[in-house]
C-alpha cells in the first residue's frame, strides 16, 4: 500500500522510523511548517521533517490543510492509507482521500482521555495504567471506531517524560500491526461509545501547572509528575520580600499529621519540604529563575531558606 503519514515531533517520528525501516511503502510526509526558534530565531524542521528528507521521502507543509494546492500535491501521491500520529485535526477532505481510510494513533486506551494531553493527564489522575490506540479517523476529535489497543502499566514514580518515550515505542510497534491488519484485510473495529462521558485529556495552559499547596498531598505529587520534565509544574517562594517562580520537577509526598500553616517551607543542608494539609511534599529537583535545573541538595549547597520563606 501506499502511505502518507502525518505528524510533527518525536513522539510521531518513532511510528514513522518503525514504518520505514520495516520496509512498508511510505510515498509521502506531511508536518507543520518550520518554525523559528532560539536566539538566532533561525528556522528549524520538526523531527518527522529532518528523519524524511534522510530517506529521500516527498516532504509536504501546508499552513492550511484545506489549501487547493495542498490538495492537488497530496492526491499526486496516490496514498491508499493515510497514518496520523502527533498532528493536527484534518478536515474531512483529507482524511476521507485514501481508499482504505485515515487511522490515528492516540496515547491513551480510548474512549478514555479523548484530548491534546493524554500521558499528562493519566499521570495527575493517578492512573494506574493507560497504553495507546489505533483508530479510523472520523468528524469529530477521538471519536472514530478503534482498530487495535496496547496496554502499558503506570509505575508508581511514573513521570510525563518517562511515559511518553514507553508509550512512543509501543505506539510505533502497535502502527505497524494495525497496517498489516489493514493490509490483510483483516481489520475489524470496535465503535466507541459517544454518549457516555469518560476522563478527557484537555489542553494543558500555564495555570492548569499551578500547583495549589492546599490540595491533598497525593494529588500535588500526582501534578508534579504529570508535568514532568514539559510543561513543568510550578510554585512561587515569598522569599525575603521577592516572588520566585519556581519549576518543580520531581517531588515526593510524604504523609504525616502537623499542624503547620500550608506552605511553610522547611529546609536543611539536604532537604527542602512544603507542609500541605496531610504531610509534606519533598521537592527533589527545581529550578529557580535565573538558574539551571538541578537537584534540590545542589541547589541547597548555594542557596539558602530562611523562617520567614514561604511556597504559595
Amino acid at each position: 500500500m501506499r502511505i502518507v503519514f502525518m505528524g510533527t515531533p518525536d513522539f510521531a517520528l518513532a511510528s514513522l522510523q518503525a514504518l520505514v525501516e520495516n520496509n512498508y511503502n511510505v510515498v509521502g510526509v506531511v508536518t507543520v511548517a518550520d518554525k523559528p526558534s532560539g536566539r538566532g530565531q533561525k528556522l528549524n524542521a520538526s523531527p518527522v521533517k529532518t528523519y524524511a528528507l534522510s530517506k529521500g521521502i516527498p516532504v509536504l507543509q501546508p499552513l492550511k490543510l484545506k489549501d487547493e494546492n495542498f490538495l492537488t500535491q497530496l492526491k499526486a501521491l496516490a496514498p491508499d492509507l493515510q497514518i496520523v500520529v502527533a498532528f493536527r485535526m484534518l478536515p474531512e477532505v483529507v482524511w476521507r482521500l485514501p481508499k482504505y481510510g485515515t487511522f490515528n494513533l492516540h496515547a491513551s486506551l480510548l474512549p478514555n482521555y479523548r484530548g491534546a494531553a493524554p500521558i499528562n493527564w493519566a499521570i495527575i489522575n493517578g492512573e494506574k495504567q493507560t497504553g495507546v490506540t489505533t483508530f479510523f479517523i472520523d468528524e469529530k476529535i477521538d471519536t472514530g471506531a478503534i482498530i487495535a489497543q496496547a496496554i502499558t502499566p503506570i509505575t508508581q514514580h511514573e513521570t510525563a517524560g518517562t511515559l511518553h518515550d514507553k508509550l512512543m515505542v509501543q505506539g510505533a510497534k502497535l502502527v505497524c500491526e494495525t497496517v498489516n491488519k489493514i493490509a490483510e484485510g483483516n481489520c475489524p473495529t470496535q465503535p466507541q461509545n459517544k454518549e457516555i462521558t469518560f476522563a478527557e485529556a484537555p489542553k494543558i495552559y500555564k495555570e492548569t501547572c499551578k500547583i495549589n499547596w492546599h490540595k491533598n498531598g497525593l494529588a500535588i505529587e500526582q501534578l508534579i509528575r504529570g508535568m514532568s520534565p514539559y510543561p513543568t509544574a510550578w510554585t512561587e517562594f515569598i522569599h525575603k520580600g521577592e516572588t520566585l517562580p519556581t519549576k518543580v520537577y520531581d517531588a515526593l509526598f510524604q504523609p504525616h499529621t502537623h499542624q503547620l500553616p500550608i506552605g511553610t517551607i522547611i529546609a536543611d543542608k539536604k532537604h527542602l519540604q512544603i507542609a500541605v494539609t496531610d504531610g509534606y511534599i519533598q521537592l527533589l529537583e527545581l529550578q529557580l529563575p535565573a538558574k539551571k535545573r538541578m537537584k534540590t541538595t545542589d541547589l541547597l549547597n548555594g542557596f539558602s531558606f530562611n523562617e520567614t520563606t514561604i511556597a504559595i
